[in-house]
């Protein structure tokens, strides 16, 4: 793990966030372009806090990597779904209502406290002391196939992958109506709601987001759907469903006052993942049977 003040010199005209991760290996982009809107960035002795900052050749970029801090997060004896294993990841198969890492009103009982127990010191840090090993979430709700990674090296090329869409992630889905669509594409960026800030919303100057889906069945009450994502935003697969009108069966953030069917939170799994993994070059995939819960629903729905 690098930390404390690095100094670096621009050999080329780049944006900084992209020459800062170039040169320092042992972390993502994002955790840099955090960083820079931190005013941890300086250029020729200036604050920077723009990530898209254009340096020029000879520019002096200084960098304040933080030590890592001490956090109260504790190991906890919580049984794992493990569905592979190795020295670089682990890919588990997550309950619905496990939260992913600790947050507000969930301080133990999540996934990072069982990975804890079950890795020890074995896990990266890039995302800090709450989220070891943390390359990707999914909801509290959501249920399903997740990667964990076990050092700095395996999650910046996680990471670097998932940005070039290199990593095919499958979810399952039962949506409100009736999709009359056989497949489509939802290609609409996403952002945070003005008007309700636990909410992601389509909006002109949200980041680039794209969800394929696929009708599998259709029922009287919904349609079950296969849905595949080609980017990775918050909640990308709830906005996307709600901005074409089909919001995910169960939701109690985009779909409160909708019959909810008995369900404790949305109906979302993710299914299967697909990927070279980043140190054998091997192609491993893995899938995660639908819940009980989803079995359940469907079996409760009319089918036409």
């Amino acid at each position: 793990m690098v930390s404390g003040i690095k100094k670096l010199t621009a050999d080329d005209s780049i944006r900084l966030d992209v020459f800062i991760s170039n040169k320092i290996k042992s972390y993502t982009r994002s955790y840099f372009t955090n960083l820079i809107s931190e005013g941890k960035v300086t250029v020729n002795g200036k604050i920077i806090t723009k990530a898209g900052y254009k340096l020029s050749c000879g520019d002096e970029i200084t960098v304040d990597i933080p030590e890592p801090q001490s956090d109260d997060t504790v190991a906890q004896d919580i049984p794992l779904d493990i569905l592979y294993e190795d020295d670089d990841l682990i890919i588990i198969n997550k309950p619905q209502g496990m939260v992913v890492h600790p947050a507000a009103g969930h301080s133990d009982g999540t996934l990072v406290n069982a990975l804890l127990m079950h890795c020890g010191d074995n896990l990266s840090d890039i995302n800090g002391v709450v989220r070891p090993g943390i390359v990707h979430r999914i909801d509290k709700d959501t249920s399903g196939v997740m990667m964990a990674v076990k050092n700095n090296e395996t999650h910046v090329k996680i990471s670097e992958m998932m940005s070039r869409h290199e990593i095919e992630r499958v979810y399952r889905t039962v949506v409100y109506g009736i999709v009359s669509e056989e497949k489509g594409t939802i290609d609409a960026p996403i952002g945070r709601s003005n008007k309700d800030r636990r909410k992601m919303t389509v909006t002109t100057d949200g980041k680039p987001s794209v969800s394929h889906f696929e009708v599998i069945s259709r029922y009287r009450e919904g349609t079950d759907l296969k849905v595949v994502l080609e980017t990775g935003r918050t909640h990308q697969i709830r906005a996307h469903m709600t901005y074409i009108g089909h919001p995910v069966l169960g939701d109690p953030l985009y779909a409160s006052k909708r019959n909810a069917f008995g369900l404790e939170g949305q109906c979302l799994h993710s299914k299967s993942i697909r990927f070279i993994h980043p140190r054998s070059g091997e192609e491993l995939y893995f899938e995660s049977e639908l819940p009980d819960y989803y079995v359940d629903l469907l079996n409760r729905l009319t089918p036409l």
